[in-house]
């Protein structure tokens, strides 16, 4: 018998305990670091940028302020992101093995940041440095749209299907040209797009955070205005529409929002596998399918579990910091099969 959340006062209390937990987290998050750095300390850099506190050590608010605070807030966005986003794409396309990358963003991305990394343009730069950021955004979108180019009907309409088979075969397209970038690149490039396409937020900065804070709010608000149209597709295109649904309107509408907020979060973050897959099922597993309750818990969940991972990622080892790409995969595989083990009611 799987747990459940059930009641308004259940899901409205939920919320609340994930919302403080995820502030908490962000919290010690910026305290916990190769730096050792106090409570205290951290509050007062964060009042002493606002001009309202005591003076402080200036590297000190150098590190809460311009590098940790920053961090934090993109771990907590990217997973937020990623989750809601492969929640919306789960529900648009049937298909349970859907996540933010399925229509070959991913491979774009990696594409565009190895065309950067290959020519020396990027050297010095993390994941989220502007150049390799501009390049792997431009690269998601271009791939994006050739799959909409290949997938689109002539009526116009975005047939699930063909969009995924799209996305697998512009996801291999760009994968064989990343691989040959590489090759016949620089000594040094493979490590270097490794290493991006591991993911991290260590390079995100406030600069580079504003787009990727709007897009994400904004992505959330619409997709939460659409929570009850999105129950309707569980039923099937040819129901949703005679439940009164607009199917292509609301799937052009709600596939472009996704893949452009996907897009802007891989250009900072690199590729963050198993967020977007896994954070979905497990939320559904607790509340049910309704999307009403399903989004803003994947939202919370999300924006938790890349935060610790992150945290995970700078902490684990004394001496160099893992991929968080690689955090989120090793807490996500075990949670992806315990959830279809308890799901068969093994």
């Amino acid at each position: 018998m799987r747990p459940q959340i059930r009641g308004t006062s259940g899901l409205t209390l939920t919320v609340a305990g994930l919302t403080a937990l995820l502030l908490v987290s962000l919290g010690l998050g910026v305290v916990i670091g190769s730096a050792d750095l106090s409570l205290s300390t951290v509050i007062d850099a964060v009042l002493s940028r606002l001009g309202v506190g005591p003076g402080i050590d200036i590297l000190d608010e150098h590190i809460v302020v311009d590098l940790r605070l920053p961090r934090m807030v993109g771990a907590a966005v990217v997973g937020a992101g990623l989750s809601v986003c492969g929640a919306v794409l789960q529900s648009l396309t049937g298909n349970q093995l859907a996540d933010p990358y399925i229509l070959g963003m991913s491979g774009g991305a990696a594409l565009g940041a190895s065309i950067i990394l290959g020519t020396g343009l990027g050297l010095g730069s993390m994941a989220g440095g502007p150049t390799i950021a501009l390049a792997a955004f431009i690269g998601s979108m271009s791939a994006l749209v050739l799959v909409f180019a290949i997938s689109v009907t002539r009526g116009g309409a975005l047939m699930p299907g063909r969009l995924i088979l799209a996305g697998v075969a512009v996801g291999q397209l760009t994968a064989a040209l990343s691989a040959g970038l590489v090759y016949f690149g620089p000594h040094g490039t493979a490590d270097r797009v490794m290493l991006w396409s591991l993911g991290s937020v260590a390079g995100v900065r406030w600069n580079t955070l504003l787009l990727s804070v709007t897009v994400t709010t904004l992505t959330v608000l619409v997709v939460l205005s659409y929570a009850r149209t999105l129950d309707t597709f569980a039923f099937g295109e040819r129901s949703a529409a005679g439940l009164g649904t607009n199917v292509v309107r609301i799937r052009w509408t709600l596939y472009a929002l996704v893949s452009l907020c996907t897009a802007v979060l891989v250009s900072i973050s690199g590729i963050i596998g198993f967020v977007g897959l896994v954070v979905p099922h497990a939320v559904r597993f607790f509340v049910g399918p309704l999307h009403a309750r399903v989004l803003p818990l994947a939202i919370l969940t999300g924006a938790l579990i890349v935060a610790w991972a992150d945290i995970l990622a700078r902490t684990l080892l004394p001496d160099r910091e893992l991929p968080l790409g690689l955090v989120t995969s090793a807490i996500g595989v075990p949670a992806f099969i315990w959830l279809l083990r308890r799901q068969k009611g093994i």
